[in-house]
């Protein structure tokens, strides 16, 4: 029977409604960045879920983190009223302009002074897609990383995670303590009660900046991302001109060209011939395309 002894620390990250406000004008639809709503990453709220589970039924103790500016204090009170046990809030002016690999460095050293068990968030954001800070922070950490988990049985030590596999599969893998495990949005949150959104709203959420994480200010932000602006960019397209296809011929042979880009397929040619003859063959054809020089043997 496992312990009780587990801390679970729960990444909280904010996305984009997937419904915007929209609005009409003489030009078509418009999204209007005024008013525009940010929530709770689902995927998060059902790692949450899952760490409220194993607090119930092993008395975890649960901490929720947020990293970003203050309107993220709502996600923490929402951990709060749920069930959460304590609420951190990291932000640092510093952070802008940085990267995946400078917030791994200071979500990693969140979880070296935290030292939980567990580190759970979701498998991908709703907006934005894959996520690989959380990855990173458990590489920097020494951490296994599961990825996709579905469900989870922790040990005393260890810890067995169904994830998804490829074509609708399940796969079952074990990992030592502590770990982070990323999990796909499959549970539903509970619903908090009244007095559970009541009281959270005079719950204590801690105030974390740079000076509580002991990191320099060039590990950070854009001074410690590892892809500056100015160190690369995006290539100039380079459009390929396509030959209209003759109208005169059938739909299918039209369709080949546009797919081919006008560009003729070469005619095939079918030979029956010895093993000598066919490498002889080969050679010339290899020599009259340039990819040989030299008399065949």
């Amino acid at each position: 029977m496992p312990n009780n002894k587990h801390t679970i620390l729960v990444l909280l990250r904010e996305t984009n409604d997937p419904r915007p406000p929209a609005r009409v004008t003489a030009r078509g639809a418009a999204i209007s960045e005024r008013g525009l709503r940010r929530m709770p990453n689902p995927a998060d709220l059902a790692a949450l879920e899952e760490a409220l589970c194993l607090k119930d039924s092993l008395g975890a103790a649960v901490t929720v983190l947020a990293v970003g500016p203050v309107r993220l204090d709502d996600s923490l009170r929402l951990a709060f009223s749920m069930g959460a046990d304590r609420a951190i809030r990291f932000w640092d002016h510093g952070m802008e302009g940085g990267d995946a690999m400078a917030d791994a460095k200071v979500l990693a050293r969140i979880i070296t002074i935290i030292a939980p068990s567990f580190l759970f968030t979701g498998n991908s954001l709703t907006d934005r897609g894959d996520d690989p800070v959380p990855a990173l922070a458990a590489a920097a950490t020494s951490m296994p990383c599961i990825g996709a988990a579905v469900s989870i049985l922790p040990g005393n030590n260890s810890v067995e995670v169904q994830r998804k596999s490829d074509r609708g599969a399940r796969q079952v893998v074990g990992a030592t303590l502590p770990c982070t495990v990323l999990f796909e949005e499959v549970r539903t949150p509970r619903y908090p009660s009244i007095d559970a959104i009541t009281a959270s709203l005079s719950a204590n959420i801690e105030k974390w900046d740079l000076s509580h994480l002991g990191l320099p200010f060039w590990e950070i932000g854009s001074a410690g991302a590892y892809l500056a602006a100015a160190d690369f960019g995006v290539p100039r397209p380079d459009p390929t001109r396509v030959v209209t296809p003759d109208p005169s011929l059938p739909a299918f042979e039209r369709i080949l060209s546009l797919l081919s880009g006008g560009i003729k397929a070469r005619s095939g040619k079918l030979n029956q011939l010895s093993a000598d003859d066919t490498a002889n063959a080969l050679l010339d054809i290899f020599r009259e395309e340039g990819l040989t020089a030299g008399e065949a043997p």
